[in-house]
């Protein structure tokens, strides 16, 4: 049974059914938002864990939920913010720069056991592990989510203008690296 995002919040918001709709509505998105949360924090069992904080937070915020956006919106946001705190708290554990985490993250993408560095796509994902973090972001939702620029906007609250800049930007130093590696 597929339900939209409306029958899901109005499912949730009537006690009765909230657990059914909660559950229908991690079905519904867990792939996506897992995938997101994946390329960002590149490691299988911390994309677990962020995603498990995100949908935590779903299950308190979403009685609340507003409806400015679309779902799908507002459960990126979540999942976005919640990977880029967890980054934020491996930097500080670690008490290194965001290039160390960078180069710790393309590090962990070759101890990968299906690491293949003849492949393109491993190829890229070292490109995208060497992007500044806005980058990496705007890439990651642009390229795999195929997230248009408005609704990226609304998600990472920025100006559709920057949002371009930053993925033009992104995929030149992607193509670059891709080249010269």
């Amino acid at each position: 049974m597929h339900l939209s995002d409306q029958e899901i919040l109005i499912d949730f918001r009537t006690p009765a059914l909230k657990e059914k709709a909660y559950t229908l509505l991690v079905k519904k998105y867990q792939e996506k938002i897992y995938w997101h949360i994946r390329r960002l924090v590149v490691e299988h069992e911390d994309a677990n864990d962020v995603m498990q904080n995100v949908f935590i937070k779903v299950w308190g915020a979403l009685e609340n939920f507003r409806e400015d956006s679309q779902l799908y919106t507002w459960l990126y946001r979540i999942a976005t913010n919640e990977s880029l705190s967890f980054l934020e708290q491996q930097k500080r554990k670690s008490a290194v720069d965001f290039d160390e985490v960078s180069e710790g993250l393309s590090n962990k993408v070759k101890a990968d056991a299906f690491f293949d560095e003849k492949k393109l796509e491993w190829r890229l994902q070292l490109a995208i592990q060497q992007l500044p973090e806005k980058q990496r972001l705007v890439f990651n939702m642009r390229y795999f989510d195929e997230m248009s620029y408005a609704e990226m906007s609304k998600v990472l609250d920025t100006s559709e203008g920057a949002l371009k800049a930053s993925y033009h930007h992104a995929a030149k130093k992607i193509e670059d690296f891709i080249k010269a590696y």
